[in-house]
């Protein structure tokens, strides 16, 4: 089955499978197959052409997939435009939303690792 261009998998439970959408997550999958009315621990391959239908419209009335992507990739640019401190760590790709840069963030800084060598030989040249 395929919604917004991504193929789900027949031999996945379909509450494990919706969250392979973007924009989806286990919540959202929980809801749209309750509001279908389809058990969640069905498969893929066992849904009806009607159940496929039913589910395929609930999701597609929430934005996912490319157009989540572009609305995102829209707001990062525009925090970028108007230089607002979100923006220009959006920029630097340093963490955004406050979180410590000092000892964590080893991803958004790179792998930087600084020790105390340098501290040491000035007390050692003294």
């Amino acid at each position: 089955m395929r919604i917004a261009g991504v193929t789900l998998p027949d031999n996945k439970q379909l509450a494990y499978s919706l969250p392979l959408i973007f924009g989806i997550g286990p919540t959202r999958a929980r809801e749209i197959l309750k509001q279908a009315s389809i058990p969640a621990a069905k498969k893929g391959s066992e849904l009806t052409a009607d159940e496929e239908q039913r589910i395929r419209a609930l999701a597609e009335a929430f934005t996912i997939e490319g157009e989540l992507r572009r609305e995102i990739g829209q707001n990062i640019k525009r925090l970028k435009d108007i230089h607002s401190y979100r923006g220009d760590r959006h920029a630097r790709g340093m963490p955004v939303r406050g979180q410590r840069t000092k000892t964590n963030s080893r991803t958004r800084r790179g792998n930087v690792r600084k020790t105390m060598t340098s501290g040491r030989r000035k007390l050692e040249k003294t």
